[in-house]
């Protein structure tokens, strides 16, 4: 378990742009109040920095600002901590403006308690891993402006909730899917593949943050609107769950979760149990959910038939394995999805003046015709629509439910 976390631990560094020389490892019953670390170990850590030249050291854990301050004033370089790194990272991937001003809260909110440490690195670097985002002029202010910047993002942001709360209302009565999972399990590529959409794709961790609404023609006449949201991982500062909390009510607001796994990863289960923690904490927990294997190009087929057997205890759960790469595998999740679709609709015989072409169109191109009857004054069709639709219908001159089944 822990050569994977360090691993992880390494590829967040080079997604931030360092190179890992060395890793250091103890176990501990508690950690040290001053260090982090025994103090034997520190200076041990100490000694790995002079010999390996290197001017960063990264702890997977969360490091209390005394604890930084006194490894620092020990060791002589730059110290952060997971928590940390992850802020900078999501610093340098933020594209649009709410996901700058999301990051720039979360780096503020870890940044006040440590600002005197942080002001002392100042005076001797520029730059780097760590001193990335809101940028060096928000370090140099005091707490009160600190303080007063945070106040106006939190602002900025309820303003921003307000209009994507506007703009889910008006997407009421259409199917929504929302993506969820752990970083780079192939969220955004699967979207990619499912809409033809073009959006930006990379195997690194948290190579997009930006939610990403894409139309997905699922056959049959079903449309679904779905949203990729960022992605998870361990040890995710509490700060960028706070922050990024508008963005995830993609998911709450959506009938159904595809929570994505990578298939070919021997951690998809204890990644799987992080994601469901997140989603705990933002109340998301109860959603109506399918279980994506992503990456089954990866696997061989003795494995995918091991994790069918291992997925089978996690019923009612179903589960569905896909490639992104490989488009024919979507036909499962598709047929899935169209059968989560039907469950929500309501079968009926609905009789419609055949004047009144604009109700009759609407039944197909809204609702799935499984019978028509053609008489002297009116249509009956037998169909299954949409609650919604249904309602709408039912206004209409002349328009009635003959029979629901």
């Amino acid at each position: 378990m822990t050569d994977e976390h360090l691993h992880e631990l390494a590829r967040l560094t080079d997604t931030a742009g360092g190179e890992v020389v060395g890793s250091l490892v103890q176990r501990l019953d508690a950690p040290h109040p001053r260090y982090y670390l025994g103090e034997g170990k520190a200076k041990f850590l100490g000694e790995m920095v002079l010999e390996r030249a290197a001017n960063l050291v990264i702890f997977d854990e969360e490091l209390s600002p005394a604890q930084g301050k006194n490894l620092e004033e020990l060791i002589n370089v730059r110290v952060m901590d997971r928590s940390e790194l992850i802020l900078d990272i999501f610093a340098t991937r933020a594209r649009s403006s709410e996901a700058r001003m999301q990051v720039e809260l979360a780096q503020l909110e870890y940044l006040l308690p440590r600002l005197s440490r942080m002001w002392n690195h100042l005076s001797r670097i520029r730059g780097g891993i760590g001193l990335r985002g809101p940028g060096e002029t928000q370090l140099e202010t005091d707490r009160r402006l600190i303080g007063a910047r945070i106040g106006d993002l939190k602002r900025k942001l309820r303003e921003v909730a307000k209009a994507r709360a506007i703009q889910r209302k008006s997407r009421e009565g259409l199917f929504r899917v929302a993506l969820v999972g752990y970083t780079n399990v192939g969220k955004s590529s699967l979207l990619r593949a499912l809409s033809g959409a073009d959006l930006f794709v990379e195997d690194r961790l948290f190579a997009t943050l930006d939610s990403a609404t894409r139309n997905v023609d699922l056959g049959g006449g079903y449309q679904a609107l779905m949203t990729d949201t960022v992605g998870f991982i361990r040890k995710l500062p509490h700060h960028l769950v706070a922050s990024f909390r508008s963005t995830l009510e993609e998911a709450g607001e959506a009938d159904v979760l595809l929570h994505v796994v990578d298939s070919s990863s021997p951690d998809w289960g204890e990644q799987r149990g992080v994601a469901l923690d997140v989603l705990g904490e933002l109340s998301l927990n109860d959603q109506d959910e399918i279980l994506v294997f992503n990456k089954v190009d990866r696997i061989g087929s003795a494995e995918r038939d091991a994790l069918e057997r291992r997925t089978r205890a996690l019923e009612p759960t179903p589960a569905v394995f896909v490639s992104a790469h490989e488009l024919e595998s979507l036909e499962s999740l598709k047929e899935t999805l169209r059968a989560r679709m039907r469950q929500r609709l309501t079968s009926v015989v609905i009789s419609i003046p055949v004047v009144d072409g604009e109700a009759i169109a609407t039944v197909y191109r809204e609702g799935e015709v499984v019978g028509r009857s053609d008489h002297a004054l009116d249509v009956h069709l037998t169909a299954r629509l949409p609650h919604r639709v249904l309602g709408k219908l039912t206004t209409r001159d002349g328009v009635k439910v003959v029979e629901v089944a």
